[in-house]
């Protein structure tokens, strides 16, 4: 049996099998076109992405991006998983044209009630007053009408998220950036943010992304160059959560570019 793997792995139809089968429900690779993730992710990182970290989302043939089965359990996903949680960063499929990719932020999940004003995000987890007491710090915290929200309940954690001082609302940008209205995630949606807030597409402008859509967790980046294509050889084999949690690598991103 052995024997036989080992000859069909290395004959080329056993191989083309084998990588597609990894692409498919392991990991797949992915680069970061935008800015959008400063200072945590960087343009020209080089990432795998961890397919099955949200259960196994329905194959489909890279590049082409066409699906190899059909959805059969209407979620997107040939087993359904876990879903992403506040904090987490995903890669997603962009919901106004799904053959590309999007990286950002989870902020919000099914129940929660999210707002922007001035620039802040404001966050009314859908467990509750009493769970906001017992899981934020007090300073975070604000009342609005009885109602506990969280300000900004990501910055203390990650703080590679940012806003650009040079930004401001004097009508050149989209009001999005600024002021966003109080919405409530529907169940199985998420509200998708870059941390480089000011410089993002995301759910502010087209909506939460819903579950069927989500393709995996970023998991390590694998190679990495800047504009200059000056290899970034501090950063080749690290994790996310190492690049995320670090601060040597978040406070040696300052640009906003």
């Amino acid at each position: 049996m052995v024997r036989k793997f080992k000859k069909f792995a290395n004959s080329w139809p056993g191989t083309i099998i084998i990588v597609l089968l990894i692409i498919f429900f392991v990991a797949q690779a992915f680069v970061i076109p935008s800015g959008s993730m400063k200072r945590t992710l960087l343009i020209g990182d080089h990432l795998f992405v961890k397919k099955f970290a949200y259960g196994i989302p329905t194959p489909h043939i890279p590049w082409l991006e066409i699906p190899v089965l059909p959805d059969l359990n209407h979620n997107g996903h040939l087993i359904e998983g876990k879903r992403p949680m506040r904090g987490d960063i995903v890669v997603f499929r962009y919901p106004l044209n799904t053959k590309t990719h999007f990286v950002k932020r989870c902020v919000a999940v099914g129940g929660d009630v999210i707002t922007v004003k001035d620039k802040i995000l404001y966050l009314k987890p859908h467990e509750g007053n009493d769970y906001v007491r017992s899981h934020y710090p007090e300073e975070v915290i604000v009342d609005m009408g009885g109602e506990l929200w969280v300000k900004n309940p990501y910055r203390v954690k990650y703080k590679g998220i940012q806003n650009d001082p040079s930004i401001v609302n004097d009508g050149t940008y989209p009001q999005q950036i600024f002021d966003f209205p109080p919405v409530m995630i529907e169940d199985d949606y998420f509200f998708m943010m870059g941390d480089n807030r000011d410089h993002s597409n995301d759910s502010r402008f087209w909506g939460p992304v819903p579950y069927a859509l989500v393709e995996g967790k970023p998991w390590f980046v694998y190679f990495s160059w800047d504009k200059d294509y000056k290899i970034r050889w501090d950063r080749i084999g690290k994790s996310v959560k190492t690049l995320q949690d670090d601060p040597r690598y978040i406070n040696k991103n300052v640009s906003l570019e």
